[in-house]
């Protein structure tokens, strides 16, 4: 017996389609049946691979018992969250006000027209943990329906017209003046100082457990190095990067991470994929290589995008959505190991090597069982076994492979095989910059199809962008952050190939967004004019497991704006930055993406143009040595056809039909330069 949700497309809405609840998808057929009914609704929201998510299946909503008291009270909705981050977004500011934090799975009741009047998060099966069982608050709410509806009812009102004041457009926006102080002269600095105050000098990152990579934090981190120098903000931002890549929370067999520690160690993980989470720590890992020139971050990136590319590309092009945290229904079985598997698997020699060095032991790091780490550097470990590096070296590539072999054949955790267009724009930016700094081919080869892909399926025949896609089947429209993220990924994979309609694409989807998502005080809201409107309507300016909207959408502005000389696209973004500026004053910390906005608003950017007659591999290399945050990369290879007529093209052709590299600064340009030896000393030197 199957319920409406063998309709859906979603592998999370999926793996709730045999449950006994009768469950609707979102959308007016469940609000019409409230109405018509006069029952309060049940919104149930999380994502597939949330493990949380998972335990209340099992033990709640696959119960026949609980099951009847839901279909008897309430009707019950389920929401996947990574296809409508609207209802998320605004349920959850619900619960967090009700409830003073949130999670997932999330827990909403609501009247008949969307208000919400009671929230939480997980929920055990019987009353447990301090908190009443799933079964003892269907009751309850039910009880309070029946005989004090009108009591919900006020509440609601009463927490919806808190939450759409807090969500008010401030003010009548305008023209911002060019020589306007968008953020205050110490936002950075007090961001810095934030981190300082909670950064772990022992593991790396910040605050205690659980503990999140924070990208945000860590490419903040080292743009105030570059900028000006402070050693401390490098050494903070490259110690949680070693901490992470030498923690459980990488896979240290087939590279990626996991989406947090539960420790304050790095060593035991949650132990969830996401594709946004490598995305972006790809590219930590890609700058942090460029500052330092530490192969070791070079060896962390591009294992962190080969991951990407074995496990999370699909066939037709673009990334899936996650990796279950589950195997066999036990959290992380898949990835752990116990001291006797490894020894029956390996030589004893090999054995030896790898458990010294990945910390392996006969009593584990976790539940009896052993989260791989390296906890040691190898050169210690070397000298502790008595063995030559090379040798050691040897051993343990040897043993990575046979441990990897026996790995594929456990079962799998799941995969959330549906393609979200914010979250492949991440993805695109992580590939392109490192194709753009590893000069390797099949990062360029991947990004495009991907590009080619979702140009081709997520664009509705009105041209509106799509939010998700899944076995032929598209999602919703496209959100703020699904605009925002492709525009980023297209510009930037423009800046690493030099095919126009990358570019070209990036300017439609930046003018779109605008027209989308504008609102009256120059920012944005999270969803279109021409979406559902909730019960309120919500702005995301704060970065959270992936980077605010509002503040990409500033940043690929100025980038346009930079590309295609034009102010106007440069107004647009320092209006959102101005409509923020509260934000940006009391925790700058937590709107890293904006804040950088705002200092490429103010920090005149590098011009770089490279044009050639066939492929420049010699300045690419020379360029991908240097860290240059705010750059400006147009290119052109004239093999391909005729210069296109972008702004920062125009005058730059070769030289004597050599390939060239025109610097330029403050509305000046220097003589191209025709050796890619010359390129360090015509580029701006920094720390």
């Amino acid at each position: 017996m199957v319920n409406r949700l063998a309709q859906e497309s979603s592998p999370y809405l999926l793996q709730h389609a045999e449950n006994p609840v009768e469950w609707y998808p979102w959308g007016e057929e469940a609000f019409a049946c409230a109405r018509a009914g006069e029952k309060p609704l049940l919104l149930s929201v999380g994502y597939s691979a949330c493990h949380w998510c998972h335990v209340m299946e099992h033990e709640s909503f696959s119960n026949p018992a609980i099951a009847e008291l839901m279909n008897e009270n309430f009707v019950c909705i389920k929401v996947d969250r990574e296809e409508r981050p609207d209802v998320d977004a605004v349920y959850m500011a619900a619960t967090q006000a009700m409830s003073g934090s949130g999670g997932w799975p999330m827990t909403v009741f609501l009247s008949p027209d969307g208000r919400p009047f009671f929230a939480g998060t997980y929920f055990p099966p019987r009353d447990a943990y301090g908190r009443p069982g799933f079964p003892t608050l269907l009751r309850r709410i039910a009880t309070a329906w029946e005989q004090d509806r009108e009591q919900l009812l006020q509440r609601a009102e009463s927490l919806t017209e808190v939450l759409q004041q807090g969500h008010t457009a401030s003010n009548g926006g305008g023209k911002v003046a060019p020589s306007a102080r968008l953020v205050p002269d110490d936002a950075v600095t007090s961001a810095v100082a934030h981190w300082r105050a909670s950064f772990d000098a022992v593991w790396g990152g910040f605050g205690g457990a659980p503990k999140f990579p924070s990208p945000g934090a860590i490419r903040t981190l080292l743009r105030h190095h570059h900028d000006g120098g402070d050693a401390h903000s490098l050494e903070m931002a490259l110690a949680t990067l070693r901490g992470m890549a030498q923690g459980g929370i990488r896979d240290h067999l087939a590279g990626g991470f996991a989406r947090y520690s539960v420790d304050a160690q790095w060593l035991v993980p949650h132990f969830e994929k996401m594709l946004y989470d490598n995305a972006q720590l790809a590219r930590c890992y890609i700058e942090a290589f460029q500052v330092t020139g530490d192969p070791t971050f070079r060896e962390v990136a591009r294992e962190t995008l080969d991951w990407m590319l074995a496990r999370m590309a699909l066939p037709q092009g673009g990334f899936a959505s996650a990796l279950d945290a589950d195997s066999e229904g036990v959290e992380g079985k898949y990835y752990v190991w116990s001291d006797a598997e490894i020894r029956a698997l390996l030589a004893p020699d090999e054995a030896r090597a790898f458990c010294a060095f990945y910390g392996v032991t006969p009593q584990g790091n976790w539940e009896g069982q052993s989260v791989l780490q390296t906890p040691l550097p190898l050169e210690e470990v070397v000298q502790t076994l008595g063995l030559e590096r090379a040798e050691m070296e040897e051993l343990l590539a040897t043993s990575r492979g046979k441990l990897l072999a026996a790995r594929r054949q456990r079962e799998p955790p799941g995969r959330d095989d549906k393609l979200l267009t914010a979250w492949n724009g991440l993805a695109v930016t992580a590939l392109a910059e490192g194709y753009r700094v590893f000069q390797d081919d099949q990062y360029l080869k991947d990004a495009m199809k991907a590009a080619t892909f979702l140009q081709n399926n997520m664009v509705a025949d009105s041209g509106r962008l799509l939010r998700s896609w899944r076995n032929g089947r598209p999602g919703p429209t496209a959100f703020l952050d699904d605009y925002a993220c492709l525009a980023e990924g297209m510009l930037t994979l423009y800046e690493a190939s030099g095919m126009a309609w990358h570019l070209e694409w990036a300017l439609v989807l930046g003018e779109e967004l605008l027209v989308l998502f504008g609102a009256e005080d120059g920012g944005l809201w999270a969803s279109g004019s021409d979406q559902e409107q909730l019960y309120f309507r919500h702005r995301e300016s704060l970065d959270g497991a992936t980077p605010a909207p509002s503040g990409v959408a500033a940043q690929i502005l100025v980038r346009l704006g930079w590309h295609f000389a034009r102010d106007d696209l440069r107004q647009a973004a320092a209006r959102i930055i101005a409509a923020e500026a509260k934000h940006l004053r009391s925790y700058p910390w937590g709107c890293t993406s904006l804040l950088e906005a705002a200092q490429m608003l103010q920090q005149p950017p590098v011009e770089l143009v490279l044009v050639g007659d066939g492929p420049t591999p010699e300045f690419d290399a020379a360029l991908a040595a240097h860290f240059l945050p705010r750059r400006m990369l147009a290119r052109h290879n004239f093999k391909a056809g005729d210069q296109p007529p972008f702004p920062a093209l125009v005058g730059k052709p070769l030289v004597d039909g050599q390939a060239a590299l025109y610097v330029c600064r403050d509305f000046a340009c220097r003589e191209p330069v025709v050796d890619p030896k010359e390129v360090d000393a015509v580029l701006p030197q920094h720390p």
